[in-house]
């Protein structure tokens, strides 16, 4: 069932129980973990609701789901520190299983884990820092408080750490709170090399302005309101990499491979992108609608069946760009070269073509009557 989120989680458990006719009281995400905060949930993630009973994958019965995770999703109480955290195993195994945490407690004992007079497994590490690895594992979010430094400071948790510990790659815990320098390439290609190349990689919002990220292999990345202004991105594989409402502004993308990249509403105000491929022959279309593109240079650029819906290209460079079955529809092209441009099929419907320039096209232009 497709079902609406908003307002609180309450809302979310009385809806799907609406709809689903049973009486939810969970939220898991696609990979077991439990949802306790509505704002952890992303657009078009696959949730499952319950009425109190585990999560099981609904790919696998009970059985092989069982074998999978050591067959123990009992709850636990971990003493860490002198705190006290509650979660099941399965959080702990699930997803990440070749961490130091899933090797502990796949195997009940296996690692000779001791108790406290409470009954609860010692871990003899800071909770500060063991908070936001926990919630890592129970919802795929980091929620990191200000002064917490876990790079390179919280061996246990093994591959866990090079996921979380990005987003606070650059800060040092000499370094104010508000220090928000730029990433560097040195700094994004180690976290590169660190994390599982199955793992999905979310940048949102960080800071890049100024890098060379220069022929780095960047596909699926999410880099949704990220500043990448001024950065260096030519021959990058940017392939189906969401960029919507990041800013790349005067940056070069010349080469860059752009196939069905989400660009919706991003700055790009004066960047580079010669010679781009946007062109994906599985039929994947790149989406820059409502993108800012002013005075771009995107000069033999593939662009067939491109979304530059209410886009604005005032003053933009696309000679030679392949726009075949282009949606231009309401776009801004006042001043835009379009020489030699193939706008065949092409949707230009209420665009503004004020002073465009069209000499020399591949196939005739047939404008209708509400193109400006």
């Amino acid at each position: 069932q497709v079902v609406a989120v908003y307002g609180t989680l309450s809302d979310l458990l009385s809806v799907a129980s609406s709809k689903l006719g049973i009486k939810a009281t969970s939220v898991y995400n696609g990979k077991g973990g439990l949802i306790d905060d509505i704002a952890l949930i992303r657009d078009d993630d696959v949730l499952f609701v319950c009425e109190g009973e585990p999560f099981i994958d609904p790919q696998t019965d009970g059985r092989a789901q069982e074998e999978l995770t050591g067959s123990h999703t009992d709850w636990l109480t971990l003493n860490v520190g002198g705190r006290y955290f509650t979660t099941t195993r399965s959080t702990l195994v699930n997803k990440e299983p070749d961490s130091m945490l899933a090797h502990m407690f796949k195997d009940k004992d296996a690692w000779g884990n001791k108790q406290d007079p409470r009954g609860a497994f010692l871990i003899d590490r800071s909770p500060e820092y063991f908070e936001p690895i926990l919630n890592y594992l129970r919802h795929g979010q980091l929620i990191v408080n200000d002064g917490i430094n876990l790079l390179g400071r919280y061996c246990l948790h093994g591959s866990v750490l090079s996921l979380v510990a990005f987003k606070h790659l650059s800060q040092q815990n000499s370094q104010p709170a508000e220090d928000h320098s730029p990433i560097s390439r040195k700094e994004f290609v180690r976290f590169l090399l660190a994390t599982p190349t199955k793992s999905e990689l979310r940048c949102q919002g960080l800071n890049f302005s100024g890098a060379d990220l220069s022929r780095l292999d960047l596909r699926y990345i999410n880099f949704k309101m990220a500043n990448l202004s001024r950065c260096n991105l030519a021959h990058a594989n940017l392939c189906c990499a969401n960029l919507e409402r990041a800013d790349l502004s005067g940056s070069v993308l010349d080469c860059a491979n752009l196939q069905g990249v989400k660009m919706l509403c991003s700055n790009a105000e004066g960047a580079s992108l010669k010679g781009c491929n946007f062109e994906d022959p599985s039929g994947l279309k790149a989406n820059l609608e409502g993108a800012n593109l002013k005075g771009v240079d995107m000069e033999g650029s593939q662009m067939t069946g491109i979304n530059l819906r209410v886009a604005t290209l005032k003053n933009a460079k696309l000679k030679n760009c392949n726009l075949r079955g282009a949606t231009l529809a309401g776009t801004d092209l006042e001043n835009c070269d379009l020489s030699g441009c193939d706008l065949q099929e092409a949707n230009l419907r209420g665009s503004n073509v004020k002073g465009a320039i069209f000499e020399e096209m591949l196939t005739p232009l047939h404008m209708s009557q509400s193109v400006r």
